[in-house]
């Protein structure tokens, strides 16, 4: 169980359906794990009086199961604005924002606004809550045991080259279970453009999967957290956050596994997660209290010293921890950023024709 699950047992139900009943004083929040600060819905009870209620996911593919099959019941929401909260919104699963209600918007980066405008015009649906990057988690020691003093460290060679992942399956290789994740990573390493839907540059991304296939010791998207710090995973194919926060855990341990984080050279994704309020929300007044106080410097300051993640709001930069502010894992430098690319936005029929791909092969077929 994680230290968020373990700090917040006590304060707030945790369960993985929502309950049918639900009050006025209370709101019903859908979120990442370990994805708030120890005492961010403390805080938010105490200063508004309303009951936080938190269910937890690991996935946008969850998340979105739960969105369109309609009566979710949550009123708060942290989706991966590309693709999943742009399809939402074409799908009109949430509801406008009353921006009248959230002091702070003037206060967000107005470069990721206006990326956001792009899929939500005149951003009427989306509030930015953390970004980052999706790169490659190391325990450097037993890579360079494996590979040797040159192994490329920022490189998607390390996964993707099968001579260099044959000798890394024995600490340990993991990848996301994302297909939109994993293709865009292999065609990057490719040298082919990352949102690329053309049939011969998925068929050769789907060759370099096979291929390597043999050496992957799982596909998911949270398990590489504690793997990592525990030491059971050499190279995890993961989020910057993510592989921060295994890289405090491994510290505090203490049992001399060292986590780095790398953005490869040939390219890696830049994501926005975002705070939406479903069209069906009970309880929309006390949505926009949630998104109103994490639209709070201190608040969200103290969320990304906590998650490892990069926040929008340009007034919270100073507030964040030196050490995490000046990490160019969480906030790359401009050079790096020249590297990054947006996940493309999907159609239903593209997104079946990819999941088909994927369960063929996770499935080694």
């Amino acid at each position: 169980m994680s230290k968020l699950t373990h700090a917040l047992a006590s304060l707030f139900l945790l369960c993985s359906v929502p309950p049918l009943a639900w009050s006025a004083d209370e709101v019903h929040i859908y979120n990442w794990s370990d994805y708030f600060a120890e005492d961010t819905l403390s805080e938010f009870e105490a200063r508004t009086g309303i009951r936080a209620v938190l269910d937890l996911y690991d996935s946008n593919e969850i998340l979105e199961a739960k969105l369109l099959a309609g009566n979710s019941g949550y009123d708060v929401i942290f989706p991966t604005a590309r693709p999943f909260a742009a399809r939402h919104i074409q799908a009109g699963i949430y509801q406008p924002l009353d921006k009248s209600k959230l002091p702070g918007l003037d206060q967000l980066d107005p470069s990721i606004m206006a990326s956001l405008a792009v899929i939500d015009p005149d951003n009427s649906h989306l509030v930015p809550y953390m970004w980052g990057t999706s790169g490659l988690g190391l325990n450097v020691e037993k890579v360079r045991a494996a590979l040797g003093e040159d192994a490329p460290l920022d490189s998607w060679a390390l996964i993707f080259d099968p001579g260099n992942a044959e000798k890394l399956a024995a600490c340990g290789i993991s990848l996301l279970d994302d297909p939109t994740e994993v293709f865009s990573a292999a065609l990057a390493y490719l040298g082919k453009d990352p949102n690329s839907l053309e049939p011969a540059d998925l068929d050769a991304a789907t060759a370099l999967l096979k291929s390597i296939h043999p050496y992957i010791r799982y596909f998911h998207s949270s398990q590489y957290i504690s793997d990592l710090a525990n030491g059971d995973l050499c190279v995890a194919h993961g989020y910057s956050g993510d592989v921060l926060q295994a890289s405090d855990r491994a510290d505090e341990a203490d049992k001399g596994v060292e986590v780095s984080y790398r953005i490869p050279r040939e390219g890696a994704a830049i994501w926005t997660d975002v705070m939406a309020i479903p069209a069906d929300a009970p309880n929309p007044e006390a949505a926009h209290a949630v998104i109103a106080h994490l639209l709070d410097p201190e608040v969200i300051a103290a969320v990304s010293d906590y998650v490892y993640y990069a926040n929008p709001n340009t007034v919270a930069t100073a507030l964040v921890d030196a050490e995490l502010r000046e990490d160019p894992g969480i906030y790359p430098p401009a050079e790096v950023k020249a590297r990054l690319f947006v996940p493309s936005v999907r159609d239903d029929r593209e997104i079946r024709a990819l999941n088909r791909l994927w369960t063929r092969i996770k499935a080694n077929r």
